[in-house]
């Protein structure tokens, strides 16, 4: 289907965060998206937004406060809060909005926006269908996995001293995103991570205290809140960057209406091998529960 695309912003909490909004031919729902952990629109969502724009729904895309061409400081920081905040403030702006109808809202979010997206729809019924694909459900039981027990003080320690320098006004610590030599510590190492992120415009640095405030994120506390709004959850199979049993766990803790895709392979293949089955699904159920 035809639809146009033109430059969009709006605030939260004070700041402008900056996307796209594609318009359908037609009237009809819109779909918010944002981005996953430390990426930027380039990175996946405007492929996704493209495709979803294709199957003739209004989309609006934004970059993440403190990425891209968004606004807000520190930059590099992801704050969990902020961002599901961010998702609300968008629904706001897109109910404004001429040509869309304000009761069919639908939320899209991949990774850390797939954990964003479970807990907006729990709490905002202004969403009306969600779709989370490969999402962060518990930041504590990450963080477990990611560090090793013996180095859990010294982690600690790195983030008080992070704020007692922050409080005397330094500038945030800051450590890379991905690393393309394993001997780097980073906060998603491997291959595939680093292929993933290594596109222009990006920048491989985050701050400290947002690997803190991950270890702070649990939305899959609220799944079970989020029915009666239709939900599809994509999985991959070997996923060990969201694992893979935290999301089936949650999934199963989910109330009906939902659905659940399971694709092989990791974390990224949603985004490559697999993207033209996950964005079909996508677009199949918000067309089943927000055009029917």
């Amino acid at each position: 289907m035809t639809y146009t695309k033109e430059r969009i912003s709006f605030d939260s909490e004070g700041a402008t965060l900056r996307g796209y909004l594609y318009r359908a031919a037609d009237a009809g729902p819109i779909l918010i998206m944002a981005p996953g952990f430390g990426a930027l629109l380039g990175h996946s969502t405007l492929r996704f937004a493209d495709s979803l724009a294709a199957a003739g729904f209004n989309v609006l895309a934004f970059d993440n406060r403190g990425f891209g061409e968004s606004d807000g400081l520190p930059r590099q920081e992801v704050d969990p809060v902020m961002q599901k905040r961010a998702y609300r403030d968008a629904i706001s702006f897109a109910q404004s909005l001429s040509g869309v109808d304000p009761a069919r809202v639908g939320l899209w979010g991949s990774s850390y926006s797939g954990g964003h997206v479970i807990e907006v729809a729990a709490v905002d019924r202004r969403v009306r269908c969600v779709v989370t694909q490969v999402p962060t459900i518990s930041g504590h039981a990450q963080a477990l996995r990611r560090t090793a027990p013996p180095n859990v003080a010294a982690l600690l320690e790195r983030f008080d001293a992070d704020r007692l320098a922050r409080y005397r006004g330094e500038a945030p610590a800051t450590l890379p995103l991905v690393s393309a030599d394993p001997s780097t510590p980073c906060v998603s190492p491997g291959p595939e991570a680093f292929a993933y992120y290594s596109i222009p415009g990006f920048v491989n640095a985050i701050t400290l205290r947002s690997v803190e405030l991950s270890r702070e994120n649990e939305p899959g506390i609220y799944i079970a809140r989020v029915s009666p709004t239709p939900m599809l959850m994509i999985v991959a199979s070997h996923d060990t960057v969201t694992p893979t049993d935290l999301a089936l766990a949650a999934y199963n803790r989910a109330l009906e209406p939902k659905r659940l895709m399971i694709v092989d392979g990791g974390h990224f293949s949603p985004y490559a091998q697999h993207f033209e089955a996950t964005s079909r699904a996508a677009a199949d159920w918000f067309d089943a529960h927000l055009r029917r």
